[in-house]
């Protein structure tokens, strides 16, 4: 079980290096289309439209890492009140609805991409890009954060058999900022 959840981990580190690494392309976006229009008078005609696929992108592909990296907001007032054993467990039952919900989410987002699969969906801008592509990382995120769910929920049996050794595990912390 240590091997899987060990896999998703590295999927999910995967995942949020390529978003940053889509940040620093978008980045790039804006600066070429500030310079191509302070400079040159004209415009890129793509970075708007190019800019919300790579944010769109951005944050499917980094739902996993944030929530491997405990980055998502937690409602955390029952949390406090529980101790140990019995906060392991209100925790794999949280992480258990949060891998359904995304089970589902996978599968809206798959029909959405395959939809414009189908029907060979192109943008009305000026580019005309094939839509599949860029919503082709929304059910691959989607996917990835259900995976994650899941190793969080692994991680959690762990910590109930007291063999976490070899595993990332993180705990809440009630400082802000982490």
């Amino acid at each position: 079980m240590k091997k899987i959840i060990n896999a998703i981990d590295t999927l999910s580190g995967i995942g949020g290096w390529l978003a940053g690494i889509l940040m620093a392309i978008a980045f790039l976006m804006a600066i070429a289309e500030i310079a191509t229009r302070s400079f040159f008078g004209g415009t890129l005609y793509i970075a708007d439209e190019y800019s919300g696929y790579l944010m769109a992108l951005i944050t499917f592909i980094g739902l996993a890492y944030t929530l491997r990296e405990r980055g998502h907001i937690r409602m955390m007032f029952l949390v406090h009140i529980l101790k140990g054993r019995a906060k392991t467990i209100y925790d794999m039952i949280c992480l258990a609805v949060g891998f359904l919900f995304c089970l589902a989410f996978t599968w809206f987002t798959w029909i959405f991409f395959w939809d414009s699969v189908v029907n060979k969906s192109q943008s009305m801008q000026l580019s005309e890009t094939y839509l599949a592509i860029p919503q082709a990382f929304l059910p691959l995120g989607a996917i990835l954060l259900a995976l994650q769910f899941l190793a969080e929920f692994l991680k959690g049996v762990e910590v109930l058999r007291n063999d976490t050794e070899g595993l990332n595990i993180l705990e809440e912390v009630d400082e802000l900022g982490r």
